[in-house]
């Protein structure tokens, strides 16, 4: 087993599982959040209280099982944010991974372990979840490729949930090669070498982001624009990236009360407070913001089926800065969360596939560059994001 000098596994003995010989991913290693099931291993999901108060699992989560068939070999399961509940990568009753490319700064999360893991060498990939986030946050901070595919296109049988509306599976890599190797595996299909044929530039997300970081992916955008060939800039959300925000922030912490009510009215288990706050403010939203949280939802798919024609990808910063520096204040953790959301709600408020693409750094710091495409599209993103990283 390699050494875990940077925190990125859970605590206690690593699950260790040899994967089928002969598949296409043969020789590959690979780690699994603590939110996906391994057989005879309990899953954590970031809490003690969680493992202690569920059944150790008799069967792998489809993710974990598929890859294993396609020949890569588990070696342990990563620390996450609690209960998935975290976008910067700090668990208060685990610690929090060192970020081998930014030391002193957060990882970012919720799959802080898993990004942390593969960023470090320790293996090839790694699985992680995406809600509002939380696979694309720490790719981008951790430069890495992180990819959140199309909502529902991959089982979700043996993940643990927190806002079924919103949670996919996703994966990292630290180059192209392995990223598209994974992608084909994962995806089942072969990955395309037919590149998208028009290119959208966020507008209002760049102007959102720093302009540090601006500045710092314009070289990739210009690469992208070059490959690509037809290129215009828009306005991703007319009424606002902000509105996008609430109406994400108003639909995930609801289902995200719903999915855990019953075992927190059951076994009242403890949380950090701001994860606790979080928890409680789903339990309060009214049926009224629900409603109309839905029809924002619904407002943001017609405006990505109108932008994301076929043939064409949307870019856009990953994150609006990079990785902040770990143990900041609560006040100051908050106000850093929100803007990171801003940039990531349009992935669980409308479904569609994005893949963040390292390339650049501010001050030294990594920053990733994302593309979205229209949903089902995931391999052709896996092909823009190779042909990015050739030239």
């Amino acid at each position: 087993m390699p050494d875990d000098d940077i925190h990125a596994f859970v605590p206690g003995p690593r699950a260790h599982i040899e994967g089928q010989q002969g598949g296409p991913l043969s020789g590959l290693t690979f780690a699994a959040k603590d939110l996906f099931d391994v057989a005879g291993h309990p899953t954590g999901g970031g809490n003690p209280d969680w493992a202690r108060s569920n059944p150790v699992p008799t069967r792998h989560a489809w993710a974990v099982q598929r890859l294993l068939d396609s020949g890569a070999t588990l070696i342990g399961k990563t620390i996450t944010d609690e209960v998935s509940l975290g976008i910067v990568g700090e668990n208060a009753f685990y610690g929090t991974p060192v970020n081998p490319r930014a030391p002193g700064r957060v990882p970012g999360g919720s799959s802080s372990g898993s990004a942390a893991a593969v960023a470090a060498g320790i293996c090839d990939t790694a699985l992680g979840t995406d809600t509002g986030g939380s696979v694309r946050v720490p790719a981008s901070f951790c430069g890495l490729y992180g990819i959140r595919p199309t909502h529902g296109r991959l089982p979700v049988r043996g993940m643990m949930p927190q806002a079924p509306s919103s949670d996919t599976t996703g994966w990292f890599a630290r180059d192209a090669g392995t990223f598209a190797k994974v992608a084909s595996a994962m995806l089942d299909e072969p990955i395309p070498s037919a590149l998208p044929s028009r290119l959208v530039i966020a507008v209002d997300a760049f102007a959102f982001a720093d302009p540090e970081v601006g500045a710092a992916l314009q070289p990739m955008v210009e690469r992208l624009r070059a490959m690509v060939g037809e290129t215009r800039a828009e306005v991703m959300a007319p009424a606002g990236i902000v509105q996008w925000a609430r109406a994400q922030r108003t639909l995930q912490p609801s289902e995200a009360w719903l999915t855990f009510k019953d075992w927190i009215e059951r076994d009242n288990p403890r949380f950090a407070y701001s994860v606790a706050r979080n928890i409680f403010t789903g339990s309060q939203i009214p049926e009224t913001e629900r409603q109309w949280a839905q029809l924002v939802r619904h407002e943001a798919r017609g405006r990505m089926r109108h932008l994301l024609a076929p043939g064409t990808i949307l870019c856009l910063p990953t994150t609006p800065f990079p990785a902040p520096k770990r143990g900041e204040p609560l006040s100051v953790a908050s106000a850093q969360r929100d803007r990171i959301l801003c940039l990531c709600c349009h992935g669980g408020l409308t479904g569609v596939p994005q893949v963040s693409i390292p390339g650049a750094t501010v001050d030294g710091l990594p920053v990733g560059l994302s593309i979205v495409g229209g949903p089902g599209t995931d391999a052709t993103l896996v092909v823009a994001a190779a042909a990015l990283a050739a030239g």
